[in-house]
């Protein structure tokens, strides 16, 4: 071979390996960080401004990683999007689904859909999500996983209707989308739990009857369909309680509640996704305003 054709061979190699890592798609390792139930912390007259952002600085001296998921419950957007841009960078990605307390605040499902604008403005986007529900349902990928955000407040038509579910329509997009699929990890990720369960370390228990469990034909259907597709896990909210659990072949990761010092019984908690070499690994920190963030607890879930 010509030493110019070998160079030039090298030179293109070097900018194909730059420009997959640059999307993510050559890394075999990604850590990422998932808070829900935000809106205890950063409402006016809940705890206090600077609530959430204790909480951020926890999260960044473990390392905030390639973004952040919140399954729900937003509370002030504006707020925390000004203090990750702070304390994160305005190009660290958050990646937000409705939960029940967002889609009866019209300024907040304002906020996310201009956050996803047209279904494709978040970065990585691979699907935007169904009729009604462009901006509020989506899948990205990152390197080896494959992310879905499911709005349970979507009943085919609007985007907000009241009583998390997943709809005949919710369901027949999310089957099109994990068929489609090539990732070989995928986390699927929705505001209300398929099952509530009791927090881990304070045994307290919210909202079992009304979550997913509501209609056990629906919920058994939403989770035979993430059993057959292989997801990793299912991340919820809604509970204010932390859980890891493993249900036919698919984990539920709850991860509780952001900070909410009236309440001893629902420490303040997010977790950390580690993803390496096609293991996955999920990390329990939990605090409080008077006591450091801690890693409490972890779980290899593959």
């Amino acid at each position: 071979m010509k030493r110019s054709t070998r160079r030039n061979l090298l030179i293109g190699f070097s900018w194909l390996s730059i420009a997959l890592l640059a999307c993510g798609c050559a890394s075999k390792t990604c850590t990422f960080i998932v808070a829900s139930d935000l809106h205890e912390p950063t409402k006016p007259g809940s705890g206090t401004p600077a609530d959430f952002r204790i909480m951020a600085e926890a999260i960044r001296s473990v390392g905030p990683g390639e973004f952040m998921l919140t399954p729900g419950d937003l509370g002030c957007a504006e707020q925390v999007r000004a203090t990750l841009d702070e304390l994160m960078g305005p190009e660290y990605p958050w990646y937000v689904v409705p939960g029940n307390h967002d889609i009866v605040e019209p300024g907040c499902m304002t906020w996310i859909r201009q956050n996803n604008e047209g279904g494709r403005k978040l970065p990585r986007i691979v699907r935007s999500g169904p009729p009604g529900a462009v901006e509020t349902c989506y899948s990205f990928d990152y390197g080896d996983a494959h992310f879905v955000a499911i709005n349970e407040y979507y009943d085919g038509q609007h985007d907000q209707q009241k009583g998390g579910a997943v709809s005949d329509a919710l369901y027949r997009w999310l089957e099109e989308d994990l068929s489609s699929n090539r990732k070989p990890i995928i986390f699927v990720f929705g505001h209300e739990p398929y099952l509530p369960l009791p927090d881990m370390d304070t045994g307290r228990l919210r909202h079992r009857g009304d979550s997913l469990d509501a209609n056990p034909a629906e919920q058994q259907r939403f989770w035979s369909l993430l059993r057959a597709h292989n997801v990793t896990a299912f991340i919820c909210g809604h509970t204010h309680c932390v859980s890891v659990a493993k249900f036919n072949g698919v984990w539920q990761l709850n991860c509780g509640i952001t900070f909410q010092p009236a309440k001893p019984d629902a420490l303040g908690t997010f977790l950390r996704i580690r993803i390496d070499s096609g293991r996955v690994f999920c990390d329990v920190y939990r605090g409080t305003g008077s006591k450091p963030w801690e890693l409490t607890y972890s779980e290899q879930l593959r």
